[in-house]
């Protein structure tokens, strides 16, 4: 949990409603709208019924705009596409390519896709195993040839396969890349694995058994990265504009980084929490597979189209069993490059992408032809969508993404008194728990967000929807602030 991420200082965002498209970019008939009209409505609905993550029991629901909370969250622009029937049903921008410019956001806006670039990576890496120029199952370095994962006691006993590096199974290092700033040196794809300069992570290795627990790693699409490069002989973005964006039709979206410049007109920019944009509009992500790929929501609504084809066994993209492999969830609810949630209806595929100054998701069903994409180009952008998505599930009547309803439960100010203090989440950062009046609130500085009690010890925060546990020493007195199950801030000595 960012603070800054949670400040709701207000920045004052034009949304511009940009004319519902029928994607005439794409000749496919899954871009086609067959009624712009009622498209619009629905449109105008959501744009008006945002809903949060949490309601609370007895109180009304509370519905916001969507023009309001990007202001709110300093979030300057945003992008969908919605998919129903099997198409995309519209496609709509709003807001600004770049805070403090006219330019507006369409529908051919391109975003930063960020982790979603896993997704669409996966993809071709299962097109290059059709082509039996690679293979799911093999040890990786029986490929690699300028890099190899290095050996230990770990890999010994068990490989690093490509279908262990697709669902973040291989046991491999550094979870997420943070990009480097405009102006600085880019790395190549074997400096970022053996983590030497101008590097800016850590090296890429095994540090527990392959196949034994699931652990996120874009180190681990980083080294598929280079074995798809190495197998298919190509340059990765050259690769996945040929196995993947051509056949599909992603006309507006590549890999290429950093942007080249005939791109950049059309390309929003990224911004900070308080929705200043980043130098040079973004930062650069050699970790192209894990990062890397600039699109709109509508190529991407088209890549989740053609899944759910391939599934079907409809596609001249990808073969049936690799699409069911790809959406068969396996250790932490993920297949291969695909987040993978829930039973019956409400089975889903999908990813969310964090890259520095962008925030998006995407989603689609399994069983019926619904979904959408949403991109932002604000740091606090991850909110917003989650928002955004469950006015569309109420909207189109989606069978998940609705709020969860939370009862608070009265607790005498004498014992909350009991949990004030401060916090330290690491050095430096220090949250202080403060009383006024009969209320609890989280404070940092002059920001601060009001706690609801589900328990004497348990309660949740509506600002970005956190719970917040404290843990108790021997003496009965709160020693830890625990947020969301994983966050942990002991108490420290006053000043």
């Amino acid at each position: 949990m960012r603070s800054a991420g949670l400040r709701t200082t207000v920045l004052s965002i034009l949304v511009l409603a940009i004319t519902i498209t029928a994607d005439a970019g794409a000749a496919s008939p899954a871009a086609q709208v067959a009624d712009p009209t009622a498209a619009a409505g629905r449109a105008a609905r959501i744009e008006k019924g945002l809903l949060p993550g949490i309601v609370i029991a007895g109180r009304p629901v509370p519905e916001m705009s969507l023009a309001e909370r990007m202001a709110t969250l300093n979030v300057p622009g945003v992008s969908v596409a919605v998919i129903d029937g099997d198409k995309i049903a519209w496609a709509k921008g709003y807001g600004v390519l770049e805070a403090g410019s006219p330019a507006a956001v369409t529908e051919k806006t391109t975003f930063q896709a960020a982790s979603i670039s896993k997704s669409v990576a996966a993809m071709a890496a299962m097109r290059l195993v059709e082509e039996a120029k690679l293979v799911l199952d093999e040890d990786v370095n029986a490929r690699l040839k300028s890099w190899k994962v290095p050996e230990n006691e770990f890999t010994r006993k068990e490989p690093v396969t490509l279908r262990r590096l697709l669902s973040h199974t291989a046991g491999l290092t550094v979870s997420g890349f943070g990009g480097y700033p405009a102006g600085t040196p880019v790395p190549t794809t074997v400096q970022v694995l053996s983590g030497e300069k101008p590097a800016n992570s850590s090296a890429v290795l095994v540090d527990i058994l392959p196949g034994s627990e699931w652990r996120y790693s874009g180190g681990g699409f980083t080294v598929a990265q280079l074995l798809m490069e190495e197998a298919a002989g190509k340059p990765f973005p050259a690769l996945l504009s040929e196995l993947v964006l051509e056949p599909l039709g992603m006309a507006d979206s590549t890999f290429e980084q950093p942007l080249p410049d005939r791109l950049r007109g059309s390309a929003a920019s990224a911004h900070n929490p308080e929705g200043k944009p980043l130098p040079g509009r973004g930062h650069t992500y050699p970790e192209m597979a894990a990062a890397g790929l600039w699109t709109t929501p509508s190529d991407l609504a088209r890549f989740l189209l053609e899944i759910r084809k391939a599934t079907r066994g409809d596609s001249a993209i990808l073969t049936q069993d690799k699409a069911r492999q790809m959406t068969t969830a396996g250790k932490g609810g993920y297949g291969l490059g695909l987040s993978v949630q829930g039973f019956g209806r409400a089975a889903r595929f999908g990813h969310g992408g964090s890259n520095e100054g962008f925030r998006c998701q995407m989603t689609a069903f399994l069983e019926q032809g619904q979904g959408a994409v949403i991109m932002t180009n604000g740091e606090r952008g991850g909110g917003l969508a989650d928002e955004l998505l469950r006015a569309i599930a109420r909207e189109y009547d989606w069978p998940a993404y609705k709020p969860v309803e939370r009862t608070v439960v009265p607790v005498p100010a004498s014992e909350l008194a009991l949990l004030t203090g401060r916090y330290e989440m690491r050095p430096g950062k220090v949250l202080a728990i403060a009383l006024d009046g009969e209320k609890l609130y989280l404070k940092e500085g002059e920001w601060k967000t009001e706690l609801f009690s589900e328990s004497p010890t348990r309660f949740f925060e509506l600002d970005e929807e956190h719970t917040i546990v404290f843990e108790k020493d021997a003496a009965g007195k709160p020693a830890v602030l625990v947020i969301d199950g994983r966050i942990k801030a002991p108490r420290i000595a006053d000043k």
